[in-house]
C-alpha cells in the first residue's frame, strides 16, 4: 500500500514509493489523495528536510518514472531495496532524457522498457527486467510512448515482486553500445531538407506529436514565413534532381538530399489544429515548384 506519493515536484511511498510530477500525473495524484495517500511536491530533493522526510517513510523500495529531479545519494540509499527506475529503452542504448524520440530518429528497429536499479550515474544502474517491442515503419513518438507506457506499467509490479522475493537479480549493463538520448532542442526540431529523405522521415515521426519537427513556408503573396509543424510523413523512393525543399507535386512531396523525397501527410500551422494533408491543401495554396525552407 502506498503511504505517500511525491513528484517532480511530486512523489513518495511507504512499502513502495512512486516518483513522478503533478503536471504529468494529475489523475494519479488525485486518486492517491482520494484514498488518503499523502502527495508531496518538493521543488528539490537536495534539502535535509526533504531527505529526512523521505527516509522516515521507511520504504522497502521506490519506483521512479519520468522524474525530472536528480535524486541525491541519501535518497537513493533510503529504501531498503533501493530505488528502481522504469526507463524507456534497452540500456545501455539511449541513456538520458529522450530515449523514445531518439530511437525513432535513429531508425532503430527494436526498443523496449526496462526496470533498472538507480545509482549516481545517468541511467547506468543494473537491470532487473525488460520488455521489448518492434518499432513500426510508421511509428511516431506518441504511439511508441503509449505502448512503452503500457509495457512499463506491467513490468513495474513484476520487477518489484522479483526484487523483493529475490527471484530477480540486477544484472550490470554492458560497457558496449552505450549511446545517450540528450534532451531535445530547437536544432533537433528544424528540418534540413538537404538531409537524406529516410532521416527526415524518421525525424518527423520521432518528434510527433510533441515537440514536432518544423520548417518554414512563405505563402504566395505574403512576406512573412510561417513556421509549419510536420507531424507525419512517409519516405518516397522517387528520384529527382530538384533543390532540397522543392515541392515535386501538388500533394506535398518534398525533395530531399540524395535525390529522394518525403511526402508530408499531417501538418499544423501556427494557431491552428493539426490536420491531414488534404485538409491542409484545401486551405493553403501549395503547388509543385514551391519551396519549403
Amino acid at each position: 500500500m502506498l503511504k505517500a506519493r511525491q513528484a517532480d515536484p511530486d512523489s513518495w511511498g511507504s512499502r513502495i514509493g512512486v516518483i513522478g510530477s503533478r503536471s504529468k500525473w494529475q489523475a494519479f495524484c488525485k486518486a492517491a489523495e482520494e484514498q488518503g495517500i499523502e502527495v508531496r511536491t518538493p521543488r528539490s530533493l537536495k534539502g535535509d528536510d526533504e531527505q529526512a522526510a523521505f527516509a522516515e517513510l521507511g520504504l522497502d523500495a521506490a519506483v521512479v518514472v519520468a522524474y525530472g529531479l536528480i535524486l541525491p545519494q541519501a535518497v537513493l540509499d533510503a529504501p531498503r531495496l533501493g530505488c528502481m527506475n522504469i526507463h524507456a529503452s534497452l540500456l545501455p542504448r539511449w541513456r538520458g532524457a529522450a530515449p523514445i524520440q531518439r530511437a525513432i530518429m535513429a531508425g532503430d528497429k527494436v526498443t523496449g522498457v526496462q526496470a533498472m536499479m538507480m545509482e549516481a550515474g545517468l541511467d547506468t544502474g543494473p537491470v532487473l527486467a525488460s520488455e521489448t517491442t518492434e518499432i513500426a515503419p510508421d511509428e511516431t513518438g506518441g504511439s511508441l510512448h503509449d505502448r512503452l507506457s503500457s509495457l512499463g506499467a506491467q513490468l513495474a509490479p513484476r520487477a518489484l515482486e522479483g526484487l523483493a522475493g529475490g527471484m530477480l537479480m540486477p544484472e550490470p549493463q554492458s560497457d558496449d553500445g552505450v549511446t545517450y538520448a540528450s534532451k531535445l532542442t530547437a536544432a533537433d526540431q528544424r528540418i534540413d531538407w538537404a538531409g537524406p529523405a529516410p532521416k527526415i522521415d524518421q525525424q518527423i515521426r520521432g518528434l510527433s506529436p510533441f515537440p514536432g519537427a518544423f520548417f518554414h513556408w512563405t505563402p504566395p503573396g505574403e512576406e512573412t514565413p510561417l513556421r509549419i509543424k510536420a507531424l507525419m510523413s512517409e519516405y518516397v523512393d522517387q528520384a529527382h534532381d530538384e533543390a532540397p525543399g522543392t515541392l515535386l507535386d501538388d500533394a506535398l512531396l518534398v525533395a530531399c538530399g540524395g535525390g529522394k523525397a518525403v511526402r508530408l501527410t499531417r501538418l499544423q500551422k501556427p494557431g491552428s489544429r493539426a490536420m491531414d494533408a488534404d485538409d491542409f491543401l484545401r486551405g493553403n495554396k501549395v503547388e509543385a515548384g514551391a519551396r519549403f525552407q
